[in-house]
């Protein structure tokens, strides 16, 4: 099996003792059944499909990206499921699992310096700015996730999956938050 299947159709579960008998049926999406334990996973998947199928990316060319983790380590998953190279710019502000994570799966880090093992707004900046400069580079695609669209439809399977598994009962749906592209593409299927 290609482990690109692997990738959504997660299980849903009731919580049964977090409210009262009788007051809400709640439910929890297991994300941490795709492959590289994230959510994040759908949405890397998606960014790097429509990149090919529009023509932004092609055999040969190294995908450029800016992150502190997740969506570093699914879009290193992906790309090395599709036989392409991966270069992310992140910085030492961000966990060293996180950066042990996106090489094993075979990215190239280029690492930006914080100051103090802070995460700031200047480093999320520099970091970005990285990134615009290495996507220069002939044979390269910048996913740039914060600007990019397919990020939000890469979630659009999730909306459906949790509207199929409850037959349609969604009164509300609860969600921590990153960048909301998440939450925007549930949201729009819900």
């Amino acid at each position: 099996m290609d482990i690109l299947h692997a990738i959504g159709n997660t299980s849903m579960v009731r919580l049964r003792k977090v409210v009262p008998p009788g007051c809400a049926g709640v439910f929890a999406k297991l994300e941490w059944e795709n492959p590289t334990g994230s959510m994040k996973d759908r949405m890397a998947e998606a960014v790097i499909s429509r990149a090919e199928e529009d023509g932004r990316l092609k055999p040969g060319d190294t995908v450029i990206e800016y992150t502190g983790g997740s969506t570093g380590a699914s879009l290193a998953l992906v790309c090395a499921a599709k036989s392409y190279s991966i270069q992310i710019v992140t910085s030492d502000a961000f966990s060293q699992e996180k950066r042990d994570q996106m090489a094993a799966l075979g990215a190239k880090l280029t690492l930006v310096a914080s100051e103090g093992g802070r995460t700031t707004r200047k480093l999320i900046l520099d970091m970005i700015e990285a990134a615009r400069r290495l996507s220069q580079e002939p044979n390269t695609c910048w996913t740039d996730q914060l600007n990019n669209l397919d990020s939000i439809t890469g979630y659009y399977p999730l909306g459906e999956e949790i509207w199929n598994q409850t037959k349609g009962e969604v009164d509300a749906f609860v969600h921590s938050v990153g960048t909301a592209a998440s939450l925007r593409g549930v949201a729009t299927v819900l």
